[in-house]
């Protein structure tokens, strides 16, 4: 019997080593990963505080030998007569109504896709998904003729109307969620008199906040850091975007002043690192929709 007790007793204590060891090995992998994710960042921000010839002749080194702070104040006085204020305004104007296009239109879709029983609605629903395997490459050229047919060439509208059309990965988001939301609470609606506007406003809405938040950060995010659509249909300084102005610091014919366009580089990923940061719960629930199932 004292045997088998010390054979138990060794067993249990080696499995508790094991884990101890895969659970070492792992988090020091993990940190490992996320050192070298991160580094680029941080070789950045670093950047933007040294001179030019600095950034390339000690780009190994994260400490500057010549603190430049004033890359900032250079980097925001921006180029033809816009500061780069000017620039973050527009890329907020286009990302806040894209956002609120997505928020408004894809929840909406997405409960016609999961609730109503309408004819076609799986090859609807089959076709888009099939957007989502198409490159924005493909459907660029033939958007653009639509755009330019309609005069929307060098206005916001072609940044910002498609987003009122729903989006296929947002629509797909906010069905898993609502296919985890009981029908029996419709038909105890329905028994109360309550239409299918109403259930989708009073019951369905409310229970898919999450993923309605989810969708607005990726695409507050998709939506900031877009260039070539930018590209495309902003042609005017005045009508770019953060993403588009940084790319006039960089001049291959003439000198770049690489440590301004770097600060304004880590002052454009602000809001993006803010949103992150603050909405990371709604972010990981909204993409955990098997929590709603059982």
């Amino acid at each position: 019997m004292t045997t088998t007790r010390q054979m138990s007793k060794s067993s249990s204590v080696s499995f508790n080593t094991k884990k101890k060891i895969q659970a070492v090995v792992f988090h020091t992998f993990v940190i490992l990963l996320g050192i070298v994710m991160i580094y680029p960042l941080v070789w950045m921000f670093a950047s933007s505080f040294k001179p030019t010839e600095e950034i390339f002749g000690n780009a190994a080194s994260l400490i500057p030998i010549q603190f430049m702070p004033e890359n900032y104040a250079t980097g925001w006085r921006g180029f033809g007569g816009f500061t780069f204020g000017h620039f973050f305004r527009n890329s907020f104007i286009i990302s806040t109504l894209a956002t609120i296009g997505t928020m408004v239109s894809a929840p909406f879709v997405a409960f016609g896709f999961a609730r109503l029983n309408f004819k076609g609605r799986k090859m609807w629903f089959g076709l888009m998904i099939l957007t989502l395997m198409l490159p924005f490459q493909i459907i660029m050229v033939p958007q653009y003729i639509i755009f330019h047919s309609i005069g929307w060439v060098n206005t916001i509208l072609p940044l910002v109307v498609p987003a009122f059309t729903g989006g296929a990965f947002f629509v797909f988001l906010c069905i898993q969620f609502i296919h985890g939301i009981p029908r029996e609470l419709d038909e105890a609606a329905f028994i109360d008199g309550c239409t299918w506007y109403g259930i989708y406003f009073k019951i369905i809405l409310p229970l898919i906040v999450p993923a309605v938040v989810t969708c607005a950060i990726f695409s507050f995010m998709w939506s900031w850091d877009n260039f070539l659509a930018a590209l495309l249909y902003l042609n005017r300084p005045v009508d770019y975007t953060v993403a588009l102005a940084l790319r006039l610091f960089s001049d291959p014919a003439a000198n770049s002043d690489w440590g301004a366009l770097f600060a304004m580089s880590v002052l454009s990923l602000a809001p993006i690192m803010a949103i992150f940061i603050f909405c990371q719960k709604y972010l990981v629930e909204g993409i955990s929709t098997d929590g709603l199932k059982g």
